[in-house]
This record gives C-alpha cells, structure tokens and sequence, in this order.
C-alpha cells in the first residue's frame, strides 16, 4: 500500500492511498485523481523522504532512517506547520458539512431556479433542495428576496450518497 500526500493547482493538500506506484502513475493518466475540496484534476504528488530500514546495520537498530531530507511541505505552500493543520482542518469541515448538506436535501439538478421560485410564491411547499444555478440566476433570486448559497460540490462527493 502505498499512502501519498497530494496537492491541487488551487494548494489544496489531501492523502491518496495506492495500490503502488504504477497505479498512482495510471490514475493520474486517466484523470481519476482529483482534489476533494475544489474537484480539479490537476493534481501532484508532493516530495516525500525515502526511508530504508538499516536491520540492525550501526547504530540505531532497525529504526527507518531517512536518506534524503526534503523541504517541509510548509515551505513549498508558504505556510507554517500551524498554518497547515489549520487548513487541514477547514478542509475537513468543509467536506463535512457538504455531504451534511448532500444527505439532507433533494438534488433538482437543472430546475433549481424554478423550483426555489415556486416555494418562495407559495406554489409548492417549502423543502430542502439543491440544484444548479448560474451565478447571473443565482444574483435575480437573491434581488427577489430568496436567499441562496452557492458552493462546490467536489468530484469524490458527486453520485449516490451512501
């Protein structure tokens, strides 16, 4: 198994685990790899230290050694380790509450505008719902008075909810 840390274009950071190598490398290739929080596909491994377990060679027993020491992750982003549990937790949050907002609304996918009008006029009773909007309709219900909230739905949360 092979456990990886990722980044997006955005500086999104995430883990992927991998069968090994090749299927990292064959996932990428076919554009399955995506970020969790934006859903972009332009997604890279970040440098991780090689280790090797001496066995016994020297001093320090069998404890993995590191052969190459490279720059700490809070370098390449430009932020502090603090910084970056700090952006890991937001991202956690994030994706919790997103499939908390999945599992407790019904998806009316292109109809969203309409239906969000019928309920506001008292056509159809009030519901949960989501849906697509483009930012322009998005913007006419909000001048009509019906509050609306737009967000990203990543890649890995799309389909059936389980």
């Amino acid at each position: 198994m092979l456990v990886v840390d990722l980044v997006c274009a955005d500086g999104h950071r995430f883990e992927g685990w991998f069968q090994s190598a090749d299927d990292l490398s064959s996932q990428q290739a076919r554009g399955l790899l995506s970020c969790p929080v934006c859903g972009r596909q332009e997604v890279q491994r970040l440098p991780s230290a090689t280790r090797y377990n001496r066995n016994g060679v020297g001093e320090g027993g069998s404890a993995p050694q590191r052969l190459a020491q490279p720059e700490e992750p809070s370098r390449m982003t430009g932020l502090s380790p603090d910084a970056n549990e700090v952006v890991r937790e937001l991202q956690s949050a994030y994706l919790h509450a997103v499939r908390q907002v999945i599992q407790s609304t019904e998806d009316v996918g292109d109809r969203f505008v309409d239906e969000t009008r019928k309920m506001h006029h008292g056509e159809e009773p009030p519901r949960p719902i989501r849906g697509q909007a483009t930012p322009q309709e998005a913007e006419s219900l909000r001048e009509e008075g019906i509050d609306v909230v737009s967000f990203v739905v990543p890649d890995a949360l799309k389909g059936p909810v389980q």
